[in-house]
């Protein structure tokens, strides 16, 4: 059947000459690379192409095709672009090459800086050594062209597209076919037509196709189900990039399938490398090191601006640590406070290295902080992070450490936290955790929850903080805790029905329940001064006590 297919005649796209299927791959492959050379000459493209290659007249050449992307590409305004076909133009390699030569102010025209400087290789790749370090598994593999299913997690900003980036371009360069969709434009309709493509590819071209959803939590559970058969049997690899947690936000049969890589958040000196990169690419010199003044520095920087441009060194260290290992924030940020200096239009006297004083545009720390308005804090109330910092409040407290308490408590309620959630959770912490070691807890928990409920944010931040405080400097007892979940566990284990009731315990509100013993012999403990012997466990249970797990 296979040699059948290769053995059919296929018509060329590009030429319309029909050729054995077994030859059509590598004579598209030049056809494709034909066309291109001529539109880089500057030859345009026929307005309309010959049906049939008997139109064309005898003795004359036919005209040059317009360039295909692929056999199989169809233009659909909700799907997603295939970085690696053949005959695309390539992107700039990691910026740095597009930024040579141009304006100080082209530079920052257009995409914004984050997207414009996206490294193109794993060389310029930053951060993500314990995944991408020099010999890791990923890294061995991404160089060897063998990429497996992927499922990318990391918070915003860690390099998550920048990967799936670096490797459209190395799959472009083996021939493989990369695809790019967006689950929060997508539908399953264009991934159903992805896949009907990759099928096609993979019968006619023996070419594989890479899959890249971004932001892949966003598809529901049915729509991620689309892809279950069609990864299992290698149709389609699939790279998926989420920020939640894939264990809550994907599909289990699909995360069984595929490999997850957790990327952390970058550090302070990996985004002080990307920012000094940056820099360098722009032209802006920046004040402290050395090696960035040289005779430039009295002069102009840039062709659309009279004064070079500096940045001061802390200015750039501020920024590294007030993105909070957002690579995305800090460069935008960076942007943002160049293109308000330079519209302000402000000159200052500016000493450099070589004890040389001249005009220039300066951006100092303030600048950078006014940039970035805030300091940037990662939290997420519907994602993990709500989960880990409420956990983290909940030992501080147990650990009685009030400056721990404090810092998780301004954690959440700084990155939008609902101070209700907070309130419940310590409603529940004061039973919990303190107990009977300390009675007013409680009521303390409750009026805390009254606060916040009556006055709201931001006026309620320090009601919380003065609870979170007590309870952290309050005696703990679990004695209630443990006790409760003995019984919990002594339900839970009982074999065979319930014991009932006993008759002296039951209530009787009617004659009939007198007369089969409801109440009989019970002993009202207020009428009697001493101590009552009265049993209150049903038979079974007799002598158990839960406090200590032992019957007595």
């Amino acid at each position: 059947m296979e040699g059948a297919e290769e053995g059919a005649a296929v018509r060329c796209p590009v030429c319309l000459r029909e050729l054995p299927g077994a030859l059509i791959n590598s004579h598209l492959d030049r056809c494709l690379q034909a066309g291109q050379g001529d539109a880089e000459r500057g030859r345009s493209p026929p307005s309309k192409k010959p049906r049939l290659a008997a139109a064309v007249p005898s003795g004359e050449t036919p005209p040059a095709a317009a360039p295909v992307f692929s056999f199989f590409h169809k233009s659909r305004g909700g799907g997603g672009q295939s970085p690696g076909a053949p005959g695309e133009k390539p992107e700039e390699g990691g910026g740095g090459a597009a930024l040579r030569g141009a304006s100080l102010a082209q530079k920052l025209e257009g995409k914004p800086l984050a997207d414009r400087l996206r490294p193109d290789t794993l060389r310029d790749y930053v951060g993500q050594e314990r995944v991408l370090g020099a010999q890791t598994l990923l890294r061995s593999l991404l160089e060897s062209h063998e990429i497996p299913s992927l499922i990318l997690w990391g918070p915003p900003g860690c390099g998550k597209t920048t990967l799936a980036h670096i490797i459209a371009n190395s799959s472009k360069k083996a021939g493989t076919r990369f695809v790019t969709l967006s689950a929060t434009s997508a539908k399953t309709n264009d991934v159903r037509d992805v896949i009907s493509q990759a099928q096609n590819e993979k019968r006619l071209f023996k070419r594989k196709t890479i899959l890249f959803i971004d932001e892949i939590h966003r598809f529901n559970k049915s729509q991620q189900d689309t892809f279950l058969p069609h990864v299992e049997c290698g149709t389609v690899t699939l790279i998926g990039a989420t920020t939640e947690n894939p264990s809550f936000q994907v599909n289990a049969a699909l995360l069984s399938r595929c490999q997850v890589i957790v990327l952390e958040k970058l550090s302070v000196e990996a985004m002080e490398a990307i920012l000094m990169r940056a820099v360098r690419s722009l032209g802006v010199q920046v004040l402290g090191k050395a090696d960035q003044h040289d005779s430039s520095a009295t002069g102009s920087s840039s062709e659309s601006s009279e004064f070079p441009v500096y940045i001061e060194e802390k200015a750039l260290s501020t920024l590294a640590y007030l993105c909070d290992g957002d690579a995305r924030t800090g460069l935008n940020g960076l942007q943002l406070a160049v293109q308000a200096r330079l519209a302000a239009g402000k000159t200052t006297p500016v000493s450099t290295a070589k004890g040389c004083s001249a005009d220039g545009v300066l951006i100092t720390e303030e600048h950078v902080k006014e940039g970035l308005q805030r300091s940037h804090i990662l939290y997420d109330r519907a994602g993990e992070e709500h989960y880990n910092c409420i956990s983290a409040l909940h030992k501080s407290m147990r650990g009685s450490d009030e400056n721990a308490s404090l810092y998780w408590l301004a954690r959440m309620l700084e990155g939008g936290e609902d101070p209700l959630y907070v309130a419940r959770r310590l409603v529940r912490f004061a039973s919990e955790d303190i107990g009977l070691a300390d009675p007013l807890a409680l009521t303390q928990a409750v009026a805390a929850y009254q606060g916040c409920h009556f006055i709201g944010m931001p006026e309620c931040e320090v009601i919380l903080a003065q609870c979170v405080v007590y309870f952290a400097r309050a005696p703990k007892s679990i004695e209630v805790y443990k006790a409760y979940n003995n019984v919990k566990e002594c339900l839970r284990m009982h074999t065979g029905p319930l014991p009932p009731v006993p008759l002296h315990l039951r209530n009787a509100p009617t004659r009939l329940m007198k007369n089969l013993g409801y109440g009989k012999g019970y002993k009202y403990n207020p009428m009697y001064k001493e101590p009552v012997e009265q049993d209150y466990l049903p038979e079974e249970l007799k002598g158990m006590d839960f406090f200590k797990k032992q019957k007595t």
